[in-house]
């Protein structure tokens, strides 16, 4: 059996050690100091050591008080986190991920249906960020990022890779500008993302075109939103083919040159490293990976 001090004298001992304070604690913890000051020391009672000390009329934590602070603090985080996971998700069957804006739009929606139809008991609860999520204290299970893979605290799983391709609408080609030859699009308007701009400087290059300042070009904040703009006949965006398909599918867009550009950057499905997964979790991560494997 575990030897467990009382939760109460527990968290009394956290929250002074965390505010310095036993005045403090017992204001969060809606009681009255002396009742923190009794909590404590049962708990050094309980335990054979002294936890605080009094200096200068301030009350401190003993070498062994922070030692024992570190770890109740963790585990009291650790009880919290479960408890908002259970109240946000009484059940294994749902799953809270955060995905990239443009995988989610692009890639996710379309296949919700296929989803929903195989697996009608896992409920997918989806929000789109660009940020990385702090798992250690969120209630979202799991998450889409894009990136080079290289972030701590998570488990990483490589779905795919992103190659980019130029798009634009057919109305691009009725006009009297041609798109024939990579050379042709200097005098088209290149559609850029915020914070990707040298995607386009690189095809470019790669393309022997030296004069890549004189060139248009108009800058948007997301990937959406530049595949959109291009739908819409305003230039030539960069995208990857699976974030397209529809829309080359219903002719919205066409591939106006054979060019790609390989960005080094891929889609990785993330968790909280070592978290052991709900039913829900697993179902998504199982169907996840045979889609993009099947793709």
């Amino acid at each position: 059996m575990r030897r467990l001090p009382p939760l109460n004298a527990l968290r009394s001992f956290e929250a002074a050690a965390r505010l310095g304070s036993f005045n403090r604690a017992a204001e969060e913890l809606f009681v009255t100091p002396s009742a923190v000051s009794h909590q404590i020391k049962s708990l050094e009672a309980f335990l054979g050591v002294p936890l605080f000390r009094r200096e200068n009329r301030r009350t401190v934590l003993t070498a062994t008080g922070e030692k024992y602070f570190d770890a109740a603090g963790h585990a009291l985080d650790e009880i919290g986190i479960a408890t908002r996971r259970l109240i946000a998700s009484p059940n294994t069957s749902a799953v809270n991920i955060s995905v990239v804006p443009a995988f989610l739009t692009r890639w996710l929606v379309p296949r919700i249906r296929d989803f929903q139809e195989l697996h009608p008991d896992v409920e997918l609860r989806l929000s789109a960020s660009t940020g990385l999520i702090d798992f250690a204290h969120s209630d979202t299970d799991m998450a889409i990022y894009f990136g080079h893979g290289e972030w701590e605290n998570v488990d990483a799983h490589f779905l795919k890779s992103v190659t980019l391709i130029p798009v634009c609408s057919p109305k691009l080609l009725e006009e009297t500008v041609p798109l024939d030859t990579p050379g042709d699009l200097q005098r088209h308007t290149l559609l850029q993302v915020a914070d990707r701009e040298d995607e386009w400087s690189r095809i470019l290059k790669k393309a022997s075109i030296v004069h890549i300042a004189d060139i248009k070009s108009i800058t948007l904040s997301s990937t959406s939103l530049s595949i959109s703009a291009a739908m819409e006949g305003a230039g030539v965006a960069l995208a990857d083919l699976s974030l397209v398909e529809r829309e080359l599918e219903y002719g919205q867009l066409i591939i106006p040159l054979d060019i790609k550009l390989e960005t080094r950057r891929a889609f990785y499905l993330v968790y909280q490293q070592n978290r052991q997964l709900t039913y829900a979790m697993q179902v998504f991560y199982d169907w996840v990976m045979e889609e993009i494997q099947q793709g």
